[in-house]
């Protein structure tokens, strides 16, 4: 048996009261494990599970071609951001994006730590923070844009152009690109609220050209619809 801390990505029922958990660990990366009980009658700690909820928990390592499964599990640290509907959204929004482009992420110091930092900064009410988080893991990734002096992004080279060469890049757009990638803390950035939707569709381009086998989450719709 073993102690882990991580993130929860996602959760699936199994049967009638077990559940599979998608989380990415401290010590070891993208994980799945197997929660036997957690939707029994008793069970109190099903409320626990929530997207990007850091938990520790304790692993059966078990046999070696089977899904380790979780003894116990408690909540790191207690946290009111679910109650916010705005950064309830962009909760469920980042917890589908990162179940899907983590996979096969192994051990990452850098990428938990900036999990980390990201649900701090929604729980400081920054309803852009999913913005700037997202080109802060493609830096990470070592695929964020290289800056030059030429004014605008092209998306599929990850370089910049004089010359502008896809409909959303444009001047703005590529501008904050530029220094969400530059800035030593973005997080301080205002992105003006009319150019939240273009930027988000701005991200997701790129990261279609430069994420192997990358798929729109289904939650898009709903975070448009909020911050639209």
């Amino acid at each position: 048996m073993n102690s882990q801390k991580g993130f929860l990505l996602s959760f699936i029922k199994y049967g009638e009261n077990d559940a599979i958990l998608h989380c990415f660990t401290e010590e070891d990366g993208f994980q799945t494990y197997f929660l036997k009980g957690i939707y029994s009658k008793r069970n109190k700690k099903k409320a626990l599970l929530l997207p990007l909820n850091q938990l520790c928990f304790s692993i059966n390592l078990g046999k070696s071609s089977g899904i380790p499964s979780v003894s116990k599990f408690e909540l790191v640290k207690n946290s009111d951001i679910y109650t916010d509907i705005r950064v309830n959204t962009v909760i469920f929004f980042i917890s589908d994006f990162l179940n899907q482009i983590l996979r096969n992420e192994q051990k990452n110091p850098n990428l938990f730590f900036c999990i980390n930092e990201f649900i701090d900064e929604l729980s400081l009410k920054n309803y852009q923070s999913h913005l700037i988080f997202l080109i802060k893991i493609l830096k990470i990734q070592g695929v964020a844009p290289l800056i030059d002096n030429n004014q605008y992004l092209d998306p599929e080279t990850g370089t910049f152009s004089p010359h502008q060469v896809h409909q959303l890049f444009n001047l703005e757009i590529s501008t904050m690109w530029r220094c969400i990638v530059t800035f030593e803390n973005p997080y301080e950035m205002k992105i003006q609220s009319a150019l939240r939707k273009d930027f988000l569709d701005s991200i997701l381009v790129y990261y279609h050209y430069h994420i192997t086998d990358f798929r729109i989450p289904a939650s898009l719709e709903v975070i448009q619809q909020i911050f639209g």
